[in-house]
């Protein structure tokens, strides 16, 4: 990995994004790449010219289309955290990633404490949301949206303590592997989102899921939800409570007690 910043751009960013001592100033032509542009910060493969890179936007695009036409508190992540009338749950979003999760849950009143542990990963979100600032309309979603660069695994408890709100609901979407076959593979690859691939390429697999949801219950007050693919086996653990399933993944409950009305 290779980050890279031309001279005549100024990086801004949050204190706690951490960062290379040195950029490079030269753009390397192979790897996987970081790249501070004037529009914000972006992930590149230079081995893969035909991957489009990865910059993340909430104030455009997909997500701003979601936030407007997604499906309010019908969406299945809202659902299976238990957004209903009258009940707007905390929410810790212990494995970030591009932060949409996270985004859909705090433009619907959530307070939502993201956590990440990939530096590279943090970096995009963190750019992304100091950008999002600049948008007004945006103003009272970032107002109760927290980032942080932590390992969940074995900092969730702490991160937890330090929030100034109650963890009601606990978050996972783990990045699992693929367990059959090469050819398997390759199907599930072609079929991924393009940026997905690149970000998966990134990130590797959680392979510390078990753990990951050990914790979870164990800080969470109200519930646990996991994302999975639709048809993979549950995380090693106790039985999810309840099942909610979609075409192509499933969100896996673990309730502890009912969330109640505000």
């Amino acid at each position: 990995m290779t980050w890279y910043k031309p001279a005549e751009l100024e990086l801004r960013l949050p204190a706690d994004v951490t960062l290379p001592e040195t950029w490079a100033t030269q753009r390397p032509d192979t790897g996987l790449l970081l790249t501070l542009t004037a529009e914000g910060l972006q992930l590149e493969d230079l081995d893969q010219p035909k991957l489009k890179p990865l910059r993340l936007d909430f104030t455009q695009g997909e997500m701003a289309h979601r936030r407007r036409f997604g499906g309010g508190r019908g969406q299945a992540v809202a659902k299976a955290c238990g957004l209903k009338a009258g009940v707007t749950p905390s929410i810790v979003d212990a494995t970030a990633g591009l932060g949409r999760d996270s985004f859909v849950l705090a433009s619907l009143g959530c307070p939502v404490l993201s956590l990440e542990r990939s530096p590279v990963v943090h970096a995009l979100l963190a750019d992304a949301l100091a950008r999002a600032h600049a948008d007004a309309e945006l103003a009272s979603i970032l107002q109760h949206w927290q980032l942080r660069h932590l390992n969940a695994s074995c900092e969730l408890s702490g991160a937890v303590d330090e929030w100034s709100y109650s963890p009601e609901v606990v978050y996972l979407d783990p990045m699992f592997p693929h367990r059959d076959g090469a050819q398997n593979r390759a199907k599930a690859a072609a079929a991924v989102k393009k940026e997905m691939r690149l970000f998966r390429q990134l990130v590797g697999d959680d392979d510390d899921a078990p753990t990951l949801l050990a914790a979870a219950l164990e800080v969470a007050t109200h519930r646990v939800v996991v994302k999975r693919p639709r048809k993979a086996p549950p995380i090693d653990g106790p039985t999810p409570g309840l099942v909610l399933e979609g075409q192509s993944s499933r969100f896996d409950v673990y309730p502890k007690q009912a969330l109640r009305r505000s």
